[in-house]
């Protein structure tokens, strides 16, 4: 579906063009044309490519999506996968834009993307002295929002780790539910770090070494970039590191508790097995035995017990057994 067609030149808008002109306004030298498409069909792209000359492995992969993260150069023309990632009812959304980038071209598709990029048009338009730059700093510009866009997702994360952290230590969950929250929250940290991992190298081609002539004079912007997938990057390492703890932790609480069950069980295994002891030894009836015909062997026998339990009951108290 087409979003946009529009036509640049000197920064400034020039109009909302269709189809059919797009290979008219390229032609021009100072002058580009930024397309976008949402969830194009291979007809819509067959027509791109034809319009735009793009290369046939580069159409192929758009066709087909779900692309590593990447940036391929074909010619004088850039082709660049990037992955969006959007929290929709709890869990993440990944999508896709694929990004065609040429001397006087940019063209968007993005796939399975809720959110658009009209904010990032909005904000080339504002800043015509920055557009003069032309397709390079088109494809700066939707980098950067997309880069932009992983920290919201993020810090919700990491809400949610420490919702979880919470919890463990609250005992307001059973663990088993706290370790599979722990372990989803570990699945939706590796995705996202499948989305921006492999953003480093494909960034760092456009600012270090040999840089594309497309993005010539716009290395101070893209490393702006690479800053933040460092940091991001960075970030989730950390929060993994800290979910494999709290997993760790979590399985330690669980075994302090079975270790408090074990000495509760021995503590009132002890109160059990004294009066079993003094009775058991009264109860082998030899006939020659002490206190057997005592008027208070009873008694005493009884008050024997109860004091050997109360006794032995305040001192599991005190050490905390019980």
């Amino acid at each position: 579906m087409l979003i946009n067609c529009v036509a640049y030149q000197d920064g400034k808008k020039l109009a909302e063009i269709p189809v059919e002109d797009i290979s008219t306004y390229v032609s021009r030298p100072d002058c580009f044309v930024w397309v976008a498409l949402k969830d194009a069909d291979p007809g819509e792209l067959e027509k791109m490519k034809e319009e735009f000359d793009l290369h046939e492995l580069a159409v192929e992969d758009a066709r087909h999506g779900h692309q590593r993260p990447k940036i391929e150069e074909y010619g004088d023309s850039l082709f660049a996968v990037l992955h969006t990632v959007e929290i929709k009812a709890g869990e993440l959304n990944v999508g896709e834009v694929d990004v065609f980038v040429g001397r006087n071209y940019v063209l968007s598709v993005r796939s399975r993307t809720g959110k658009g990029f009209q904010d990032v048009r909005a904000r080339c338009e504002r800043e015509p002295q920055l557009l003069r730059n032309g397709s390079g700093y088109v494809l700066y510009a939707l980098m950067d929002a997309i880069v932009d866009r992983y920290f919201p997702v993020f810090d919700a994360l990491e809400t949610e780790l420490e919702e979880i952290e919470a919890r463990i230590f609250s005992g307001e969950s059973t663990t088993r539910a706290n370790i599979e929250s722990l372990y989803d929250l570990k699945h939706k940290l590796m995705t996202l770090k499948h989305a921006t991992g492999p953003l480093l190298d494909t960034v760092g081609k456009l600012f270090g070494g040999r840089v594309p002539q497309i993005c010539s004079g716009m290395s101070e912007y893209f490393r702006d970039v690479y800053d933040h997938l460092i940091r991001i990057n960075q970030n989730i390492d950390s929060t993994r590191e800290m979910v494999t703890t709290a997993t760790s932790v979590n399985l330690s609480l669980i075994t302090l508790a079975e270790n408090e069950t074990t000495k509760r069980l021995a503590a009132y295994g002890a109160l059990v097995a004294v009066p079993t002891m003094v009775a058991g030894v009264y109860g082998m009836n030899f006939e020659h035995m002490p206190e057997l015909k005592w008027l208070w062997g009873y008694p005493f026998a009884l008050s024997l017990m109860f004091g050997i339990d109360i006794y032995l009951w305040f001192r599991f108290r005190k050490s905390g057994w019980l």
